[in-house]
């Protein structure tokens, strides 16, 4: 075995130390960029999180133009949720309630 220093990435989580502060922390800011990108994405309006219990999500805010529904079609539904549920298992468990909601 080989001492390599300080790891700074494991499986596109970002690892940052601040040992004056003791203090260690994950990101997946890279990760999550590459998702929106993958997608198509990333100029998506951002939300809040966590949340709020008792948001409810209608038929009204489906998509409606034809431009918007095609838009939406081409997104691959089940890998965009595999993608988010990634980093909710990794570094985002208060994305988890937003996930469950919006993926029903």
């Amino acid at each position: 075995m080989k001492d390599m220093g300080e790891a700074s990435y494991i499986l596109d989580i970002k690892i940052y130390r601040d040992r004056s502060r003791r203090m260690l922390g994950l990101t997946q800011s890279s990760y999550i960029e590459k998702v929106l990108k993958r997608f198509k994405m990333e100029h998506s309006k951002r939300g809040l999180l966590p949340m709020r219990h008792g948001i409810k999500l209608s038929k009204k805010q489906s998509p409606k133009t034809d431009e918007e529904l095609k838009r939406m079609s081409n997104i691959a539904y089940a890998s965009t949720v595999g993608s988010i549920q990634y980093a909710v298992q990794c570094t985002r468990p208060d994305v988890a309630y937003a996930l469950s909601v919006t993926s029903r």
